[in-house]
């Protein structure tokens, strides 16, 4: 897959028409894609690729993801275009990974995914369990950033090995690194070593899917 740098080049070229030939500056493209110039200088430094935004940018004007993400011509994807899927989207609901968020209001979009990031997500068995949701807050940086979507598999919920879940707490909805413990009390853990771990019985604890995704990977 391209950089960050190399997909801000690309965007630059193809909006260059619409700056009549004038320089385009980082702060250009930030402003192209809808993003802060504060966050797109951090986004830059850690070459994380603003995905949401970036397929917005491609599909307000007809240009495949695909071809933008990893330089595969339309006229290769042809027959994978035409093969897609939707995971339930709650783009209301804010898994914190912070100080807690809660799930009032459930409004749910259909998000389209193309087959090459379905394998990501565990292939085609896996899609009726598959929600997407977004995170709040900056306890889990760097592995998940205010306003990330994130894809959680429900039917996963077996925290005997431990990784990074959603859960609910009476604290609210939150994404955190779970780790049982020998005395079968449970860690819930931030990334970002600010702050602290917190132990709670079993029992205090909703398991409600593993996240096993946020348009890559996740440790």
């Amino acid at each position: 897959m391209k950089n960050f740098l190399e997909i801000v080049e690309e965007i630059k070229s193809i909006v260059s028409s619409e700056f009549n030939s004038k320089k385009i500056f980082d702060k250009d493209v930030a402003d192209v894609l809808g993003i802060s110039q504060m966050n797109f200088a951090t986004m830059k430094k850690r070459n994380k690729v603003p995905f949401g935004e970036l397929m917005d940018f491609c599909a307000a004007r007809s240009i495949s993801i695909n071809w933008m993400l990893y330089g595969q011509s339309p006229e290769s994807l042809v027959e994978a275009t035409n093969k897609f899927y939707m995971v339930k989207y709650f783009s209301d609901v804010n898994a914190s990974a912070g100080g807690g968020a809660d799930e009032q209001c459930e409004e749910i979009e259909e998000l389209e995914l193309p087959e090459q990031f379905v394998f990501m997500l565990g292939g085609e068995s896996e899609m009726k369990n598959i929600e997407a949701i977004n995170v709040s807050g900056d306890s889990m940086e760097p592995t998940f950033s205010y306003n990330d979507i994130v894809f959680i598999n429900r039917a996963k919920t077996d925290l005997q090995r431990g990784g990074v879940f959603t859960i609910r707490t009476e604290a609210g909805l939150f994404i955190k690194r779970v780790q049982k413990r020998i005395d079968g009390k449970i860690d819930i853990i931030s990334d970002n070593q600010v702050y602290s771990t917190q132990t709670l019985e079993p029992n205090e604890i909703e398991v409600i899917g593993r996240v096993v995704s946020r348009f890559g990977d996740v440790d």
